[in-house]
């Protein structure tokens, strides 16, 4: 089984009907996502990619019992989707837009409060099940289905380690682009708990990088729960220069917060094994699982 997703999980899309979105949709039809419905203010009543457009969630929640939902919607709006969603009580909902403003997404972790919906995002690659489906723009070309969940704030290093997985043989079960804006929704800790808890996970890779508290907190979970399936890391930014921003990320450390040795000595305090370099995540995971 995966996390997050399953085979019955039905995907609506908000903004389907823009270039990009359409894109991607058309991909995660070719895959196997049950897409069954975009979303788009205005365009209520037409078709697009042989599906129904809705003019609102609820509208299209109603007539597809969609699930979760995909938001393609430009930054300025991202927020205002998010929250429609959620107040449609879907389940999850994936947004893979950048740059979405600190302060709009502040509302929506005020909505998903006291809520059982699970954000991805935003600027997230999404997240995908190999075999059973995927939401978002991930690349799904070297996945394969198998034992090993990844969990990453990276989406380029994320394309490399599901490859390096399935050279070595491991597969993945599920992988997730928790995103890299500072305000987002499911945590590097939320998706690890999860990979614990499913049966289908055998070994755990987190893709971390400089900047924020979010390795630690992983560090801090497992410390305490002590798992038996082994967990690797790779934290990106070892030699990046403090207080200057990386990336469109925003990847920043200041005064020894969040740098790249603080965040691996955690990690190995905790008892999670550090991949040495980026081209040996799929080999440490195979050695650790035999």
């Amino acid at each position: 089984m995966a996390i997050l997703i399953t085979p019955e999980t039905k995907v609506l899309c908000q903004g389907m009907t823009g270039r990009t979105a359409t894109f991607h949709c058309a991909r995660m039809q070719s895959y196997g996502t049950q897409l069954v419905a975009g979303v788009t203010p205005g365009k209520g009543g037409r078709r697009h990619l042989d599906l129904p457009v809705f003019n609102t969630v609820n509208e299209a929640t109603e007539a597809t019992d969609a699930d979760a939902s995909l938001v393609f919607v430009p930054p300025e709006n991202a927020a205002s989707a998010i929250i429609d969603a959620i107040e449609a009580e879907l389940s999850l909902i994936v947004c893979v837009t950048e740059r979405v403003p600190v302060l709009d997404m502040v509302r929506v972790r005020q909505a998903l409060e006291g809520t059982s919906t699970v954000l991805i995002g935003p600027n997230s690659q999404g997240l995908l099940a190999p075999g059973i489906a995927q939401i978002g723009v991930m690349s799904t070309v070297d996945a394969k289905p198998g034992r090993i969940g990844i969990a990453s704030r990276s989406a380029s290093l994320t394309s490399e380690i599901v490859a390096q997985t399935t050279q070595a043989g491991l597969g993945q079960s599920t992988t997730v682009g928790v995103g890299g804006d500072p305000i987002h929704g499911i945590s590097l800790a939320g998706c690890v708990e999860r990979f614990i808890d499913d049966p289908q996970t055998e070994g755990i890779i987190i893709i971390g990088e400089i900047g924020g508290s979010e390795e630690e907190e992983v560090a801090e979970m497992v410390g305490r729960m002590r798992p038996a399936k082994p967990i690797v890391a790779l934290v990106a930014g070892r030699h990046a220069p403090p207080e200057r921003r990386m990336g469109h990320a925003g990847a920043l450390a200041t005064a020894g917060l969040g740098s790249a040795q603080a965040k691996i000595d955690s990690l190995e305090a905790a008892g999670v094994i550090i991949a040495p370099h980026a081209g040996s995540i799929g080999e440490t995971m195979r050695a650790a699982l035999n």
